[in-house]
């Protein structure tokens, strides 16, 4: 089976350098006109995937948005997920999983495995009961070509006072998480399948992401505050491996679905720009 980061690279250049978030929270809902009920998430999710499933590289479904529906709810979120891949999407899972022992080794298996009914080709996971927590997640992302993005340099104020902590040795506990996700990722070709979630609105923060070889998710941009340009202060010399993620800044166009498309392409366009320097 292809590794994930073989199929984000070959994905990425087919569709371009593009995450789209599917966030339906109460207030986008509302703008859409929608109830704030499980029809409402269904028709929210139906239009964004008719509107984008065939032209972005990545789709990032915000679980909590769907689970807060209960049962019918992740059954949106698993038709969707379906949907996205069938039309050729690749979907990461926003989900932030995090635990020890057989807990991570479920939640793995829950995304990971592809005989799961949410398995999708890659999630995002918290490194903060200790990266080395995870190595059930990255053992079955590697064993069937998933992939893991793990936070590291996030955009909320709060993670700050954890992230930029100094350790023992001196480096900050996001260098720490860099460096150890940078060596699962040693020798892979033409891109390790671990990823990094970085924050777009950080600014220049002098960590070290030149030895990732793997993606870069750059959450933050449009109604967050950042805009592509600002990709340039946070990854520097990394740009070539980072993955624009934007949320709100496309959906607020909706739900029109030629005014989604419009958006989608002049954000990418935008990145672009940004990341052909």
């Amino acid at each position: 089976m292809e590794s994930f980061g073989t199929r984000l690279h070959r994905a990425v250049a087919e569709r371009g350098p593009l995450c789209v978030g599917i966030d339906p929270h109460p207030g986008l809902l509302a703008r859409w006109g929608l109830p704030d009920d499980v029809d409402g998430l269904d028709r929210f999710a139906r239009t964004v995937v008719g509107a984008l499933a065939d032209r972005v590289a990545v789709v990032k479904p915000q679980s909590a948005f769907f689970e807060r529906f209960g049962a019918r709810g992740v059954g949106i979120l698993e038709s969707t997920i379906r949907q996205l891949r069938d039309c050729g999407a690749l979907v990461l899972l926003d989900v932030k999983r995090g635990d020890i022992g057989s807990t991570v080794a479920a939640y793995a298996s829950a995304y990971l495995d592809p005989s799961g009914p949410l398995h999708v080709d890659a999630v995002t996971a918290s490194p903060y009961l200790g990266v080395g927590s995870l190595a059930p997640m990255f053992e079955l992302a590697a064993t069937h070509g998933g992939g893991v993005f793990v936070l590291a340099l996030t955009s909320n104020p709060e993670g700050a006072a954890v992230q930029r902590a100094r350790t023992a040795d001196g480096r900050t506990v996001a260098q720490t998480v860099i460096d150890e996700i940078s060596q699962l990722n040693r020798g892979a070709e033409p891109l390790g399948s671990f990823g990094l979630v970085v924050g777009a609105t950080i600014g220049d923060t002098g960590h070290d992401l030149s030895k990732v070889n793997g993606p870069l998710l750059a959450p933050g941009l449009g109604a967050q505050g950042a805009t592509a340009a600002d990709l340039r202060t946070v990854f520097g010399s990394s740009l070539s491996s980072v993955l624009p993620s934007y949320s709100r800044e496309v959906l607020n166009a909706g739900p029109d679905e030629a005014a989604l498309r419009a958006a989608v392409d002049r954000v990418l366009a935008d990145c672009r720009d940004v990341l052909a320097d």
